[in-house]
Formats: structure tokens, sequence, C-alpha cells
């Protein structure tokens, strides 16, 4: 992981008018990035939230408590950062972008100087961030960028087993695969792995005229309450992951034919199939996580 102080950037960031809100609104957003000289990038999958009301609603969605200690993935400018910290104990913000990681430790203090020391920053890519500054993560409240959302959210619930709730602004299709049930026509590996972890909903519609720049696409509010016990499940959460990714890879076929080639042979396939108590003809959408770990409970490396 790398440093959680990055280099401060010497670009003065104004603070809200005296009784006016900390929190940014499109023409706050508008000025600090033409102050850093920022533009949001495609290839990062930005797009900054520019209304206040929609990120207390994110907020309040989310549960945050006073007592929380949450993580936020790709804080941006900052504007859902500013109403977490109003909302919350403490607040560490996972940013990769240079600019924007050394640019937003500044924003806070300017716009929340009594809740700067609540506020961490690690200038990281999320998906590298093995352990986190402070006490232990109770809540992730994200709008994660669009191109790593499911890579980035489900390494965030293996890696930090003590985040309870989760909120999540995703692209509206990706919050109906995580939060679509067995049988769904989008029923697949991001549902199954996110099922693993917790029990999962959508919980709202975001449109578009929020963000800028303006996406093409509608995003949506994915709710995660973790399990209150694991998976009870011999199978380790890898080998139950492979036959998720093995049976969703050829997801026409029928799971004799498609777990083949994890089994070994697809009678060895049948076999693992019959003794877990699912059908050979079966296909992956039509099974639950359960049924995903007594399969690999009697495949070939359990």
């Amino acid at each position: 992981m790398s440093s959680t102080d990055p280099d401060p950037v010497p670009v003065p960031v104004p603070g809200p008018d005296a009784d006016a809100d900390a929190l940014l609104g499109p023409a706050d957003i508008r000025e600090l990035a033409a102050r850093l000289g920022v533009r949001p990038t495609k290839q990062r999958g930005q797009n900054f939230v520019i209304d206040a009301n929609t990120v207390r609603r994110i907020v309040r969605t989310a549960g945050v408590r006073s007592e929380d200690v949450v993580v936020e993935v790709g804080p941006g400018l900052g504007s859902l950062t500013l109403a977490l910290l109003e909302a919350a104990d403490r607040v560490t913000a996972i940013e990769i972008d240079d600019v924007l990681a050394a640019a937003l430790p500044a924003t806070v203090g300017a716009r929340l100087p009594h809740r700067a020391d609540h506020f961490a920053l690690v200038h990281s890519d999320a998906l590298r961030v093995t352990e986190l500054p402070g006490p232990a993560p109770t809540a992730l409240v994200a709008n994660l960028p669009y191109n790593v959302a499911v890579p980035v959210l489900l390494h965030m619930l293996g890696r930090f087993p003590t985040i309870e709730r989760t909120l999540v602004m995703v692209q509206s299709e990706v919050a109906d695969r995580l939060a679509a049930p067995p049988g769904s026509k989008v029923y697949g590996v991001p549902s199954v792995k996110a099922a693993w972890y917790a029990h999962v909903k959508r919980a709202g519609a975001i449109g578009r005229n929020v963000f800028w720049p303006a996406p093409n696409v509608d995003s949506g509010l994915v709710s995660l309450i973790r399990r209150d016990e694991p998976l009870r499940t011999t199978a380790t959460r890898e080998q139950v992951f492979a036959v998720v990714d093995a049976a969703f890879a050829q997801r026409r076929k029928t799971l004799r034919a498609a777990l083949a080639g994890w089994a070994g042979s697809a009678g060895a396939a049948e076999e693992a199939l019959r003794a877990a108590g699912v059908s050979p003809q079966a296909r992956g959408e039509a099974l639950t996580v359960e049924d995903f770990a007594a399969i690999a409970e009697h495949g070939p490396a359990a």
C-alpha cells in the first residue's frame, strides 16, 4: 500500500460561505476541478456527483451511524466524502488518481475543518489495498468507478471482514446483476459471489443528471448486509468461486458439461453434482450459492 500522505497540492481550496452547507454543489465541483486542472476520464470510469441531495440520500440509505468507520473507494473531488464525514465517526478514502488524492485532504480541511482529524486518505489502487489505517472499517459506501465496480466490491468484502454494511452506486445493469436472484436472466458470477458474503438487494435508482459528466447509462444503489455467520460449508471460498466461474463460463451448457473441465471429466462432474444433490442437467443460473458450495465440497480439490 502506498503512502497515506500524498504531497499536498499548492492550490487554494475555497471553504463554504458563512452559514453555508459544507457539501459541494455543481459550481463548487467545477471550480475545484478547474483549479486542479482536472477533467474526469473514461479510462478510470470517473463521473463526479455534483448534487448534494444525492450524497445525503446515499448516506441516509446506507444507514451510516455516528460510531461507524466508513471506507470509501474512488472519492474523486470529495462530494460523498464530506457527507460521510458529517455522519460517521471516521472516513478512510482510497483514491488512485495522483491529483485527486493529493487535493482531497485540503478540501476536507477547508470545508469541514472540525472533522479533518477524523479523515484518512490512502493513495492507492483499491484492488491492491490489503490494510487500512486506524480502526477497522464497519461500512463501505462508495460511488464505484463503472469499469472496476465488481472486482473492487468483492476485493473489499473479502479483505475486510469487519465491513458489516455496504452501499455502492454502480451502473444500473451491474446493480441488477449483483442483486439478481437464482433463475433470473442476469443472475451470474457477480450475483453468486456477492451472495457468498452478504444479503444483497437493489436500494434505489440514480439519474444521470446528478453526475459530471453525465454518463450514458443510469446508475443504481446496491445494499449488501454481511451474513451474520459465514456460509456453512467445508469448502473454501476459492473452491466455491472456482465452481461458480466454471459454471458460468459456459452458462448455456448443462452443469455436467460446464463443470467437466473443473472436475476432470464430465463423468466426475456428474458424480460431484449428484453427491451435492444437484441435477447434472441443471444450469448454473438455477443454483443458489449454497448449491455451489455443496458442489465444491465434492469436487476434485475438496
